[in-house]
């Protein structure tokens, strides 16, 4: 039997990758470290025994080190996800990140596992010019600003793949780095209150979209079905100590596209989308953007995604119950 550790089990996506390990791989048992057990309980209640649940600070290396534990293969989900966190305490959103991967690592390296992914985000490219529809491959990064909170994610996410290549290439971890794109569809909390889920529930009610920018940052999306393909096609088939973009090309557009797209073929014309941009980023967004991520190298693993926006967008109604 195959042993999956997940990390950050409890949430949106990682939650999905043991949901998919459960219903794809009927002999497969999952380790779910997590931080609240009890919420983890009644997620995963219906896999019984096969799911292991244990809360554990994923910060704190003397914690990891003494979990009693074995695996085959890890999955790392867990990460800082609120952009008014890290506006509010980019100290400690970098501490979590770096000290977390790599105590991770080192459980990898401990468990000498067949495969691990690390979970990394687009906006380690920073600023990249994508216009005459160029796509952004995996070796390409642009600059980030140092001298903001808000970059303490995204400067962050680029130590924490350095890392991992570093565990790769001196101890011969086989990390492999998953940067996605914004991910979300079916499954999504009814307490989700990022952008896209503000966008659906003004749909729904057939009330004004409103903006808190001009909505002229670049978006790259995927469903989180896709994007769970995704992790798995790298974890499975990927090349170790290397990146690959998980991504839906046909489902880059600004955020105002976004939004006129919602207020169209979701609220059938009965939304408005409008500005209200605030003096200062006290929404903790992130810097604007006009990348566009290729997808290629994933696809020649043989992934393909599947869902456009729309679809998404109807998935996580559904999601959201309502």
């Amino acid at each position: 039997m195959s042993v999956y550790l997940v990390t950050g089990a409890g949430g949106y996506i990682g939650s999905m990758c043991v949901e998919h390990i459960m219903h794809t791989e009927k002999d497969a048992g999952v380790i779910a470290l997590v931080r609240n057990t009890q919420k983890a309980a009644v997620r995963f209640q219906e896999f019984g025994s096969r799911v292991r649940i244990i809360g554990s600070d994923l910060r704190d290396r003397a914690a990891v080190a003494a979990l009693e534990t074995d695996c085959d293969a890890i999955i790392h989900c867990a990460s800082v996800t609120k952009s008014a966190e890290m506006i509010a305490h980019p100290v400690e959103v970098t501490e979590s990140i770096i000290n977390t991967v790599q105590n991770i690592l080192e459980l990898a390296r401990r468990c000498q596992v067949r495969s691990m992914v690390y979970l990394s985000s687009m906006e380690v490219y920073g600023r990249l010019d994508c216009s005459d529809g160029h796509r952004a491959e995996e070796e390409e990064l642009g600059e980030i600003e140092l001298f903001q909170a808000r970059s303490c994610y995204p400067l962050g996410k680029r130590m924490a793949e350095q890392i991992c290549f570093s565990y790769y290439k001196e101890y011969g971890v086989p990390v492999k780095i998953a940067r996605l794109a914004q991910t979300f569809g079916r499954g999504v909390s009814s307490e989700e209150s990022r952008v896209f889920a503000q966008f659906a529930r003004a749909a729904r009610a057939g009330s004004d979209i409103v903006l808190h920018t001009q909505g002229n940052s670049m978006g790259n999306y995927c469903s989180i079905d896709d994007a769970v393909a995704g992790i798995f096609t790298i974890l499975k088939h990927g090349a170790d100590g290397e990146a690959y973009n998980v991504v839906n090309e046909a489902n880059a557009m600004t955020i105002r596209q976004m939004a006129e797209l919602v207020a169209e073929k979701i609220a059938g014309g009965k939304s408005r989308v409008i500005c209200q941009i605030p003096e200062e980023n006290c929404y903790g967004y992130a810097a604007e953007t006009g990348l566009r991520l290729s997808g290629k190298k994933l696809e020649g693993l043989g992934w393909h995604p599947r869902k456009d926006l729309a679809q998404m967008y109807r998935d996580l109604l559904d999601a959201l119950g309502e």
